[in-house]
């Protein structure tokens, strides 16, 4: 039976129908959450937001900190809500426990994958809509940082509105300890302000406001009234990342502390066949050999002894029937595969499609090729088994309740005697994700093979761009005609893919006549998220053949997007901007060319144009990226325009120089000279332009990756006349006349 009790009850909120004060939970769960989250003299009012007596306010962030600045920008949503005094909030990391699942993030999600919004869900019906996605969201161990979600999920959804229920739950208190009405009072840096001049802290009201129940709608301030959200404040992590006292996983130094190096099988399903026990067992400070089914661990005192021993073991593997993939094979597969029909799965038809065709098509190849997430804090993970106490595992993750779920199915022991610590992480781009975690699995084996010794494992750079989760190998082809004045008539587009359909290859211009087709080929190596996803290949194929179609039509690559975006003015804002801001009419020098590019992803809209200069030989500059952006509100402009720059260089190395390569099954590449990414000196200027706009809160994190490969190469072609249809630049012969 639905009560209204349980409408409340929950874990997020949508439109305040599920933020509700921990007083109002069974006493076994309010109990556990003062245990895992609340300190001495802190009192929890909603489910993110906790209130102690001294007036600090503590946010808790279901997310992981891997430097976009996430906990910042969701305390800035809170403390908005909540009319807090800024220099008295603080973000904490909340716990790996299904208490603070993230079912805003289900939410989120859902709306997105069925394109709808609050309104989409009647008022009686949200209490009921949010108490499923939270149960889902335990259910599925949901505590994800993936897909740009914080803030424009978790935030939206979540925080902002646990804030504002908070707030609600202040003020009834302070109405009843005066016995005045609650429309006699409003609220201003932490404190509850009655018409005739008397206030209350925050922290003097906590305990009372606990005893409140929260109305099923909290207000929510108006857009316009904000002083906090849109402002520039500092991020609270960046004064440890400075000083160096921030403690990443691989930081890690629990007491009688071993460490652990591993040697995986080349290539994937490989077998680990032969080791030599016998000189590496004898060498100094080494603990332990641990066989693995595809890998040999050594655990010794310190990493490097135990590199060593590694090395003397010289383990033999067997290659299986994985010794056969070769990168150009698979690359041909593709191709072969794109123009047959088996395993072909129609996406999406737009008018009469496919069938459109007329004689004159213009038809193009495109591909990219496997990428390794390079982050600069290899994996690892540190485990401590002690039978029958339980399992306690150290490390970054990107879901820290999914990974606490996961070791706890290694090990073969409830999830009850698991203790996760969420860290901080040197970088992840997906790395980090579920479904990614083949150290956090050998990490916790090789504890278990030292009872009662915690362990730390490290991958080298080599294990780490080896035995990666890659982003996919993908080609696509595109067939298309132009009308009489030159506008795209028809726009075809059959592409490879490992799993489903990408919505992503669905374009935003206007085209009379669409067809998509996804074909499906299984990936020889494990494939995972890699920064910006679908997205980030193919933004590279459509704005790369959209300027294609320019070119057939003899027109200029942005008075021709211009013309397809006429039902379109916010993406026809962001072009117009980038071009305005990047001179693009502004004659250049010789061997110097201007791309433009527009991709939109995880609800921002972002345009960039590249300026390229290429040498008589052939080598590629990028002299300057401008960009512009459109993500409706932003939280904190200076933590955006950061992240767009960071998506920004981590393209531009893809683009530039990335490539995973197969031989006889196993990876090629093994660390930075074969596997490069941008250096300081060769880092472009880049102008980031953000756009306040009245569209939905979008993405920050991954928005800057997707346009800027096609921006480059579309650059390289007005520079020399060369069409570049495959990636990495690097491997191309570009030399101008």
């Amino acid at each position: 039976m639905i009560t209204r009790r349980r409408m409340l009850l929950g874990t997020t909120g949508v439109a305040g129908a599920l933020v509700v004060g921990y007083a109002l939970w069974p006493d076994d769960r309010l109990a556990r959450a003062d245990g895992l989250a609340a300190q001495p003299g802190e009192r929890f009012l909603a489910t993110w937001i906790k209130i102690a007596g001294d007036g600090l306010v503590t946010v808790m962030i279901p997310h992981c900190e891997m430097g976009t600045g996430t906990s910042t920008a969701l305390a800035q949503m809170a403390a908005e809500e909540l009319d807090a005094d800024w220099s008295r909030v603080r973000a904490q990391i909340a716990p790996a426990d299904a208490l603070f699942a993230n079912g805003a993030l289900a939410e989120g999600f859902l709306f997105e994958s069925k394109n709808l919004t609050l309104s989409s869900i009647p008022a009686f019906l949200r209490g009921t809509a949010a108490d499923a996605t939270g149960a889902i969201a335990r259910y599925m161990d949901l505590q994800t940082t993936g897909g740009s979600p914080a803030v424009r999920m978790t935030g939206v959804y979540g925080i902002r509105i646990s804030a504002a229920a908070a707030r609600e739950l202040l003020v009834r208190a302070a109405a009843a300890r005066v016995g005045a009405s609650r429309g006699s009072f409003h609220t201003a840096m932490s404190r509850v302000i009655h018409t005739s001049g008397q206030s209350f802290g925050f922290g003097e009201l906590a305990a009372e406001a606990a005893n409140h129940r929260p109305s099923a709608h909290p207000p929510l301030k108006a857009r316009n009234a904000y002083t906090l959200v849109g402002a520039s404040l500092a991020r609270f992590d960046i004064p440890a990342k400075v000083n160096g006292a921030t403690i990443y996983g691989i930081d890690v130094s629990p007491p009688d502390l071993c460490y652990a190096a591993i040697r995986i099988a080349p290539a994937t399903g490989g077998k680990l066949r032969s080791v030599d026990e016998a000189s590496a067992a004898q060498m100094r400070g080494v603990r332990r050999i641990v066989r693995l089914d595809d890998a040999v661990v050594v655990v010794a005192d310190r990493f490097w002894r135990a590199q060593k021993a590694l090395d003397a073991l010289r383990p033999t593997f067997d290659a299986g029937k994985k010794a056969a993939v070769f990168s150009a094979a698979l690359r041909a597969r593709q191709v072969s595969a794109l123009g047959g029909k088996e395993s072909t799965t129609t996406d999406l038809t737009v008018g009469r499609g496919v069938d459109a065709l007329g004689s004159h098509v213009i038809e193009r190849l495109y591909h990219v090729p496997y990428l390794a997430h390079a982050a600069m804090e290899p994996v690892n993970a540190t485990a401590l088994f002690r039978p029958p106490r339980g399992l306690e595992v150290w490390g970054g993750s990107q879901d820290a309740l999914a990974a606490r779920a996961f070791c706890a199915e290694v090990a073969g022991m409830p999830m009850s005697q698991v203790i996760f610590h969420q860290l901080p992480s040197g970088g992840a781009f997906g790395r980090r994700l579920p479904g990614s975690w083949n150290f956090f699995e050998y990490a916790v084996r090789a504890a278990m093979a030292v009872p009662g010794t915690p362990v730390k494992l490290i991958f080298t750079r080599e294990e780490d761009i080896q035995h990666d989760y890659y982003r996919p190998a993908v080609t696509s082809r595109f067939r298309g005609s132009l009308s009489t004045d030159g506008r795209p008539r028809v726009w075809v587009n059959d592409y490879t893919t490992v799993d489903s359909a990408d919505t992503e290859a669905h374009i935003i211009y206007g085209v009379p006549h669409q067809a998509y087709r996804a074909v499906k080929i299984a990936s020889p190596v494990p494939t995972g998220s890699w920064r910006s996803i679908e997205s980030s290949w193919h933004g590279f194929f459509v704005e790369s053949f959209v300027d294609e179609l320019a070119h057939e039509a003899r027109r200029d690559p942005l008075e021709y997007r211009r013309a397809l975006l006429a039902h379109k003015p916010r993406h026809l804002a962001a072009l117009n901007l980038a071009a305005d801001k990047a001179g693009w009419a502004a004659p250049l020098d010789a061997g110097v060319g201007r791309g433009i590019a527009l991709v939109e992803c995880f609800g921002t809209i972002v345009a960039q144009v590249a300026e390229v200069e290429v040498a008589k030989l052939g080598s590629v500059r990028v002299r300057r990226i401008t960009c512009a952006a459109d993500c409706g509100a932003v939280v904190n402009p200076d933590g955006f325009r950061a992240q767009v720059e960071g998506g920004i260089i981590f393209g531009l190395s893809a683009a530039l120089y990335g490539a995973i390569t197969l031989e006889h099954g196993a990876v090629v590449q093994r660390n930075f000279p074969d596997y490069p990414v941008i250096r300081l000196a060769d880092c472009p200027d880049i102008d980031v332009h953000i756009i306040e706009s009245d569209g939905t809160m979008g993405g920050a994190g991954e928005v800057g990756v997707p346009p800027v490969a096609p921006a480059v190469v579309n650059a390289i072609f007005a520079a020399t006349g060369v069409r570049l249809r495959e990636l990495p630049v690097v491997n191309a012969e570009i030399a101008r006349g």
